[in-house]
């Protein structure tokens, strides 16, 4: 099982497409090439001096974690699947796919809930009042 994670975890750092930034060829000030890198968190701003609201910030990664998360629930569907399809009439092969599968239910369940749980949070400390 543990392999399975270890296997699954390189695909997932190896395999994501990574933005690769991209030296600005303008000069700055003092004649200097300078390097500008892309700001991942463009859309995320607070009121009129655009600077991003910690809030916000806060909520786009919990978001992004339970993104990856979920992903990793499907995984475990996949193998609980795979598992119960491949047992060939095996009990304790079975019951593990079952198991697998209940238990990525349930995670799903709790994935679900605290993504609805952050969003709730992020939107009533996000609202402003007049």
């Amino acid at each position: 099982m543990k392999k399975i994670f270890l296997k699954l975890f390189i695909v997932f750092v190896l395999f994501v497409p990574i933005d690769t930034c991209v030296a600005d060829n303008a000069n700055n000030a003092s004649g200097n090439a300078s390097t500008k890198f892309p700001n991942p968190l463009s859309g995320v701003t607070s009121g009129a001096s655009g600077e991003a609201a910690i809030p916000l910030i806060i909520g786009q990664v919990i978001k992004s974690v339970l993104g990856i998360v979920g992903s990793l629930a499907l995984a475990m569907f996949v193998y609980g699947g795979l598992i119960w399809m491949t047992a060939a009439g095996a009990p304790d092969k079975i019951t593990k796919g079952k198991d697998v599968l209940v238990w990525a239910s349930i995670g799903l369940l709790v994935i679900f809930s605290s993504y609805a749980l952050v969003a709730f949070v992020i939107q009533g400390v996000t609202v402003t009042k007049p």
